[in-house]
């Protein structure tokens, strides 16, 4: 089997011949480890594309994710505001033209489009996945729409929302749902999409409670897994924190995989989803991996996978997109602990 088919055969709950591992993300990591910067990358299509393709022929990861360390520039379009380009990092807003409802109603969805960043991510899908997509999951990835409202209306203005305005909020929400259907149906319908990452950071169980999760992030989810299930497409969610007291929600969105944060405790996720969704993690992106030695990746790598056992249905992945500064070594041993896991 191929990595792809190793990750899509756990997707759709078979068992293949070896456990999945992958980076959540990485693409802030990506720019660092070829001596470049997220916005040089972004210069054209093809140099987005030369990054990711070269990144995966050397770390092994099953799945490649375009557009990570990209995510708020869907926002920061429909807003008709510029990012901010860090020199390591991901790229971000650093302002919100969006200060009552009178400005949100002038927005529409299709307004994603118009910052040229939105057109060179996609088109860089698309030559990624004919460069590697044979033997790699290619998936692309944005922002879920609860953190897409946050970004757009400002997250301390969308948290104090939820109690002082809830009915706003839930409109913010939606039109952000409405923005990454449009977003990606073009490339969709095209075909050749087979899985969307969505990262819901703000909904994390940090930042909001269960029953919080319940109203403003999962209907939300599950209209946007309701499309991608309506075109073919599979989804993946990551969600930060620890969402311990929500992993029965989990089930609910429609996903086909929740990637976990490494706060979860998860001989609790095993319980709670073994067998109802893929899930995936969760290994400390920091201590483990950015500050950990060959030997603790290793040990920390085989701990999970021996956690998990041998039934299928889990990819091992950090629990959140990688520091910039994680050594190569370290991301490789991750890569072969999980290719040597036979089930």
């Amino acid at each position: 089997m191929t990595p792809k088919q190793v990750v899509l055969e756990t997707l759709k709950g078979a068992r293949p011949g070896r456990c999945p591992v992958a980076l959540m993300a990485g693409g802030a990591w990506s720019a660092r480890h070829i001596g470049s910067t997220l916005k040089d990358a972004a210069k054209t299509p093809e140099t987005m594309s030369a990054m990711l393709s070269g990144v995966a022929d050397t770390i092994k990861s099953d799945i490649v994710y375009v557009g990570s360390g990209y995510t708020s520039i869907h926002a920061a379009s429909v807003c008709g505001i510029e990012p901010v380009w860090r020199d390591v990092g991901a790229l971000d807003i650093s302002d919100r033209v969006i200060k009552s409802g009178d400005d949100f109603a002038k927005l529409d969805p299709s307004m994603v489009d118009r910052h040229p960043l939105t057109n060179i991510i996609k088109e860089a899908y698309k030559l990624t996945r004919a460069r590697i997509g044979d033997e790699y999951l290619v998936t692309i990835t944005a922002w879920g729409p609860f953190t897409n409202g946050a970004r757009m209306i400002g997250e301390e203005t969308l948290i104090k929302g939820i109690y002082k305005n809830p009915n706003y909020i839930e409109g913010v929400i939606d039109f952000a749902t409405d923005m990454l259907i449009h977003l990606f149906e073009p490339l969709v319908d095209r075909g050749g999409v087979e899985m969307i990452l969505l990262g819901d950071p703000t909904a994390s169980g940090d930042l909001i409670s269960s029953k919080q999760f319940e109203r403003f992030a999962l209907p939300y989810l599950q209209r946007f897994t309701r499309w991608a299930r309506s075109k073919n497409v599979m989804t993946m969610i990551h969600i930060c924190g620890d969402t311990t007291d929500r992993l029965d929600l989990f089930p609910q969105t429609g996903a086909e995989c929740i990637s976990l944060d490494h706060k979860v405790n998860m001989r609790k996720a095993k319980e709670a989803l073994k067998g109802a969704i893929c899930f995936a993690g969760n290994l400390n992106p920091v201590e483990a991996l950015m500050n950990g030695s060959i030997e603790d990746v290793e040990r920390e790598s085989r701990r999970l996978l021996e956690t998990m056992g041998d039934d299928g249905g889990f990819i091992l992945m950090p629990g959140c997109d990688i520091p910039p500064s994680v050594p190569l070594d370290n991301i490789k041993k991750m890569m072969e602990v999980g290719h040597a896991w036979k089930y």
